[in-house]
């Protein structure tokens, strides 16, 4: 029953599109609401590390449970030291400090890759993913007031910083 984190491969997409999928049907934790596939996701992944940022999964007795990721935050250069997060547990895995895990491991490798700013965008809805990211040190940075829409109503979009080197650069 030991929980382990890894970086993830190929052979977890099936675990992490099922992960996302009820994130779409069920939840405005995504303001996605259109599924995506097992190759949608393996691609995802397959992108992601291609371009040299992490996808990690929480796992147990083989079982994924979770999954967190970095990647650019804008497409300009000048943004090229602040990525944006990603951060996904199975129904059965919430609330049992997993997410705090994953989110802790992702820090610290955004720390070791030299970057500075990591943004998490999140649905105002998502009380539990805004008490975790302000323990974890992240500060709100701005509401942008119905900026989705998601089950007929419109959805807050909360931008959430973490000053990863605790100081500001010139």
């Amino acid at each position: 029953m030991m929980i382990i984190l890894r970086e993830a491969g190929a052979a977890d997409a099936p675990a992490i599109a099922a992960i996302y999928a009820a994130l779409i049907a069920d939840t405005t934790i995504t303001f996605r609401s259109a599924p995506t596939s097992t190759e949608d996701r393996a691609a995802w992944i397959a992108e992601r590390q291609a371009s040299g940022f992490p996808v990690m999964v929480s796992e147990r007795d083989g079982d994924v449970l979770g999954y967190a990721s970095y990647g650019p935050f804008r497409g300009l250069d000048g943004y090229r030291l602040t990525v944006e997060h990603t951060i996904a547990l199975s129904p059965a895995a919430r609330g049992q400090g997993l997410g705090r895990e994953l989110m802790q491991a992702l820090i610290a490798r955004a720390r070791s890759d030299g970057l500075h700013v990591m943004v998490g965008a999140l649905s105002s809805d998502n009380a539990a993913s805004r008490r975790m990211h302000a323990a974890l040190g992240f500060t709100l940075a701005g509401t942008l007031p119905q900026t989705g829409q998601k089950f007929g109503r419109w959805l807050n979009l909360e931008l959430w910083q973490l000053l990863l080197d605790g100081r500001e650069r010139p």
